[in-house]
Formats: C-alpha cells, sequence, structure tokens
C-alpha cells in the first residue's frame, strides 16, 4: 500500500515538472500576467525570426529594451520600448501586469516605461506575444482577436512588413516613423517619415518641421516619388473614413525588406533567410531632384546622371531671371501673364509625361471621376493649374486637381505619370506633349 501512494506521489511529481517544462517552453515567445523577464534573457518569436530582450547601442553603456531580428548580421534594432528613457545598468525588468499592460521596472521598481493604457478590460489571462514579424502584442488570452495593444501602432525607426503608416482617423492616432538622435542615443532624431493628410494623403520625409523628401501620393501602383522597382514588395494604400495607411507585404517569405529612418535620412536593408547578412539596397544618397521644392514653384527638375537643371513649365517665367541665370532656382516660376479668368473657357492643358506629380497638399481629388471629366472640372475653375488622372491602373481612372502653385516637380527618364498643366490659349500649338 505504502508502494503504491510512493508511485502516485512521484507520477505527480512527475506531471507538475512535465506542466512546468511545457509551460516554460510554450513561453520563449510570450509572457503571461505576473511573469518576466530581466537583462540577459530574451522573448524568442515562435520562429525563430525576431527576439526582444535588453541591449546598449552603439558605444553607450546605457540600457534600453528592445526588438532585433534574430542571428542578423550586423546587429539591428527595430523597434525600442524606452527610447526616450533610458536604464543606467543592467538591473531592469519587464513585466506584464493583470490588466494587460507591460510595465518595465528599474531597480527601486520606479516604472521607467508601460505600454499605451488599455481602455477595454483585459479579460482572463492578458498575455504578451512576440511574433515572428516583429511586432510584440498584448492579446485577451487566447482569443484571435483580442489585442489589447501593439507595438506596431508605436513605430519607432523602422518601417517592416505588416506595419501601417498612416492615421487611424477614429481616434486620431498617427504611426510614424523616427530616426535616432543617434547611433549611441535612440532618443527620436531630427528625421520622421509620415503621412500628410492635407489634400490627397502622401508620404513625406521631415526633417523636424522642414518637408526634406516627398516620398508622395499613391496612384493605385506605387507612390509617385518612387515609381520604379519595389524590390520585391507588395505595397499597399487604404484610405476610407475609419483610416489612412500605406503597408507592404514581402512577395517571398524567405526575404526581409525594412526601410530604416537614420540619423542622416534613411536606407533601405534587405537579406534573406539562407544569407543572414544584411545589404544596404539603399543608402538614402538622392539626387537633388528628390530634395523637396529644390526648383521651387511651377517648374521641372531633371537630373542628367551628374547635375540637376531646372526648367519653367510652359506659360511660366523665373520669379527672378537674375538669379535663375545663375542656376538659383529656390525661387521658382511665375504666370507669364496674370489671368482674369473672363475667358477660362479658352484655356488648354499641355501634357507632360514621367512626370512625379506635384505636392498635394492643396489638391483635391474625386475617384469616380473620368479623365476627360477631371479636364472639364479643372477648365470650370479659375485656381486650377493642372490634372492628372488619381489611378493609373487598367487605363486611368479618377481625378487628382491642383490649385494655384504646382511645387515639387520632376521628370524621370522611364518613369513617371501623364500630367496636364493648364495654359492659356496663346501657349497652344501643335506642341501638346512635353518630355
Amino acid at each position: 500500500m505504502g508502494e503504491q501512494k510512493l508511485e502516485v506521489k512521484m507520477l505527480f511529481i512527475w506531471f507538475l515538472l512535465l506542466s512546468h517544462l511545457s509551460r516554460i517552453g510554450n513561453s520563449l515567445d510570450s509572457l503571461a500576467v505576473s511573469e518576466s523577464i530581466q537583462d540577459g534573457k530574451t522573448l524568442v518569436s515562435a520562429g525563430g525570426i525576431t527576439e526582444a530582450g535588453f541591449f546598449s547601442p552603439g558605444n553607450s553603456t546605457r540600457r534600453y529594451l528592445g526588438i532585433w531580428y534574430a542571428n542578423v548580421s550586423p546587429f539591428t534594432v527595430v523597434w525600442v520600448a524606452n527610447r526616450n528613457t533610458p536604464l543606467e545598468n543592467k538591473s531592469g525588468v519587464l513585466k506584464l501586469n493583470e490588466k494587460g499592460i507591460l510595465v518595465l521596472l528599474d531597480a527601486a521598481n520606479n516604472t521607467i516605461w508601460s505600454s499605451s493604457n488599455i481602455s477595454s478590460k483585459a479579460g482572463n489571462d492578458p498575455i504578451a506575444r512576440l511574433l515572428d514579424s516583429g511586432n510584440f502584442v498584448v492579446k485577451k488570452g487566447q482569443e484571435t482577436n483580442g489585442v489589447l495593444w501593439q507595438s506596431f501602432d508605436y513605430p519607432g525607426d523602422t518601417f517592416m512588413p505588416g506595419m501601417k503608416l498612416g492615421w487611424d482617423l477614429e481616434t486620431g492616432v498617427e504611426r510614424f516613423v523616427s530616426s535616432w538622435k543617434s547611433v549611441d542615443d535612440p532618443a527620436e532624431g531630427e528625421y520622421a517619415l509620415k503621412m500628410n493628410l492635407s489634400g490627397y494623403p502622401q508620404m513625406m520625409i521631415f526633417k523636424g518641421p522642414d518637408k526634406e523628401f516627398r516620398v508622395g501620393s499613391w496612384n493605385g501602383l506605387s507612390l509617385v516619388g518612387n515609381p520604379g522597382p519595389t524590390y520585391g514588395t507588395a505595397p499597399r494604400f487604404v484610405l476610407n473614413e475609419k483610416e489612412v495607411y500605406y503597408e507592404y507585404g514581402v512577395e517571398d517569405s524567405s526575404w526581409f525588406i525594412v526601410y530604416k529612418v537614420t540619423p542622416s535620412g534613411g536606407q533601405i536593408l534587405y537579406w534573406t533567410t539562407q544569407t543572414r547578412n544584411e545589404q544596404v539596397v539603399s543608402n538614402g544618397e538622392q539626387d537633388r531632384c528628390e530634395n523637396y521644392a529644390f526648383c521651387g514653384a511651377n517648374s521641372i527638375c531633371t537630373y542628367d546622371g551628374s547635375h540637376p537643371s531646372c526648367e519653367c513649365l510652359r506659360s511660366y517665367v523665373p520669379k527672378s531671371s537674375d538669379q535663375w541665370n545663375i542656376s538659383i532656382w529656390l525661387n521658382g516660376c511665375v504666370p507669364r501673364n496674370k489671368s482674369n479668368c473672363t475667358n477660362s473657357y479658352t484655356d488648354g492643358f499641355l501634357k507632360y509625361t514621367h512626370m512625379k506629380l506635384p505636392d498635394t497638399s492643396s489638391s483635391r481629388f474625386d475617384a469616380t471621376m473620368s479623365l476627360d471629366e477631371c479636364q472639364q472640372s479643372c477648365l470650370m475653375n479659375c485656381s486650377c493649374t493642372g490634372y492628372a488622372s488619381l489611378n493609373v491602373l487598367d487605363g486611368g481612372s479618377g481625378c487628382l486637381l491642383w490649385f494655384n502653385d504646382l511645387v515639387d516637380m520632376r521628370n524621370f527618364s522611364e518613369w513617371g505619370q501623364d500630367l496636364y498643366i493648364r495654359v492659356p490659349a496663346s501657349e497652344l500649338g501643335t506642341e501638346l506633349l512635353l518630355f
């Protein structure tokens, strides 16, 4: 009888041990309530793709909670929790509380960082899980759609597949990517990639409050500032009454492509599951035609491979001829003759091809119009200076209208879009196709 009790007791102990080992095995990628990870320990996503833990950037000794791609060289952090509030030593601890909030504590148990407040009840057994995508998600237990918080809603310096950049119009939350201050300091730096909602939404890189580079608006195929190859990505733009955002996926699951906004601009990084060595597809170096409004208003920038040049639109002249003649183009161009709009119906349009469309901040758009209707709409408004198709797919559809000055245009050698510029009847002749 005693031997049977001992055997039952041993089986019970083995059951508890196996249960504990199973829980540990299943929690490599996650934290349950009251569980924690200390400095020196990490979470690893289920597929072994991404890792979360503590690190020191560059030559700094300060400690940060971050996410990086595992087993990729060089070591590349893609998200930092406490980017503006570093830990001074290796005493950091990350916990998940019963409300479903992630809390980062220092040695004195002070809260250094926490995930955003949860407005809804966490429900039973909230869990924080690191996904292969690099998204750190807090969910209501095992519910598929019960997301309470996710790191993708609070991007760092890296735009990653599956991440939305743009606006939640219902909550007013903006998702944007911002550079580190330096390689040693992940605090928010000068550069930021954002969705500008003025007029027809467009992606822009800002340096502080200034527009540095305009990636542009979506034309159904690509962003107008990047009309060339998409490096194996599948871009997508969503615009409705609830949200406006741009995102991309990767066509091959063995590829990894990310865009980092760096302290000096930006770069596109690429690697595969086989190589594990990052390649810099683009280091952010651009010709000067990419500098925002390099040629000023109503002028087109052209790059010949070594030097940029600027040319006024037809029916426009340099605002300052003296400066223009010595290649100082910032003041741009102005109409040769001011229109009183009494004979606007005799105006016409010149077609420019292979264009980076102008800044859409002061534009209007209609997805239902045809191109002919778009032209008539522009013609009937004295302030309308140009138009183009909103969507270039299947022969073109929709209408994009510009008003007043046309800013930040360039001519591409191979890609680009058709742009129709309004001109007085006196400028119309047989030459209607430019570039």
